[in-house]
């Protein structure tokens, strides 16, 4: 594996340390519009979230969505959206991220079930795929290409 590292490096690809939590979820820290959070990531989420009740605390620009949202056993939840946001991980970041909000509550009683601590959002497939994510699950790694 040391010479994937050395492989990606050389390919500009940020290495980002993710930490392996209770719920056996991986989790790493960002910020948004410069104001630091911690996050899930979610290969199988399609879009980035964050919750309803960090608007003011991101400094987002909310507007309404017709678009419901659906995962971790809610259904048919209510959303905002808020567009062309600054997100950074590690020393990778984007100042076109679009977020999707809604009610976080379901995920992060679910984590706090597990005596892991509640989380501002999630990172998703949209920014996975945007860095030309790779993950090293072994390792707690990811790889983003630096833009």
């Amino acid at each position: 594996m040391k010479r994937l590292d050395k492989i990606l490096k050389k390919e500009k690809y940020i290495k980002i340390k993710l930490k392996k939590i209770a719920t056996n979820h991986l989790e790493l820290k960002a910020k948004i519009n410069g104001i630091k959070g911690r996050f899930i990531l979610d290969t199988g989420a399609s879009n980035s979230c964050v919750g309803l009740d960090l608007i003011a605390y991101f400094n987002l620009d909310a507007q309404e969505s017709e678009t419901k949202a659906a995962g971790a056993g809610a259904t048919d939840m209510e959303t905002k959206k808020s567009e062309n946001n600054s997100l950074k991980i590690g020393g990778w970041h984007t100042k076109k991220s679009n977020l999707v909000l809604f009610n976080l509550e379901h995920v992060n009683s679910a984590l706090t079930q597990h005596n892991a601590k509640e989380v501002h959002g999630i990172i998703g497939a949209d920014i996975l795929q945007k860095g030309k994510a790779f993950i090293d699950y072994n390792k707690h790694v990811l790889y983003l290409k630096k833009n």
